[in-house]
């Protein structure tokens, strides 16, 4: 895999509750942004502007049932994934949690950020209680299908329209993980 960067000095993966620097959510939104231009599956097809992506991100770092994890190389912003709680009606299903819109710039990749950053959400999962970790993705996402499958992450299912990508349907994969101590 190509690398647009060098290779960082430091690499940090962190659960993000409120952003102290405007800096972070500019480099959030400029991450996510590349993403998306890169057919990232962050669910936005065509990127919304700047200030629309910020807005999206103060907001997920309000939500109860959010958790907003970066990745960080020698302090930049440049990747997050969200590990989403089940609703508090959701007895049932109380023991597992989501994983949604991890991504990694583009110019970014190749350092193991996305990895950093989906251990660092297993383990919050962990220390949050929950046993299990579920999470669906393009299948045209090859990348990040084989991350989550070497990090011991089950396929068992595939949605045959899962999404619509520049008029085309995809299918989509689903996984879990069963989480241990």
């Amino acid at each position: 895999m190509k690398q647009d960067m060098p290779p960082p000095a430091t690499l940090l993966a962190e659960r993000l509750e409120r952003f102290e620097h405007e800096a972070d959510v500019h480099a959030l939104a400029e991450a996510t942004i590349a993403a998306i231009l890169n057919g990232g599956g962050f669910g936005w097809v065509k990127p919304p502007k700047a200030s629309v992506v910020e807005q999206y991100f103060k907001g997920v770092a309000l939500v109860p049932e959010r958790e907003l994890i970066v990745g960080r190389m020698d302090g930049v912003i440049y990747g997050a994934i969200q590990l989403v709680r089940p609703s508090r009606n959701n007895e049932a299903q109380a023991f597992a949690a989501t994983l949604m819109h991890h991504f990694v710039a583009p110019y970014a990749r190749g350092h193991g950020l996305a990895r950093l950053m989906l251990l660092c959400a297993e383990d919050q999962a962990l220390k949050l209680g929950y046993q299990v970790l579920n999470l669906d993705v393009r299948e045209t996402q090859t990348g990040a299908i084989s991350l989550y499958e070497a990090c011991g992450f089950t396929r068992w299912g595939t949605h045959p329209a899962y999404a619509r990508v520049k008029g085309a349907t995809v299918a989509g994969h689903f996984y879990y993980k069963k989480l241990s101590k």
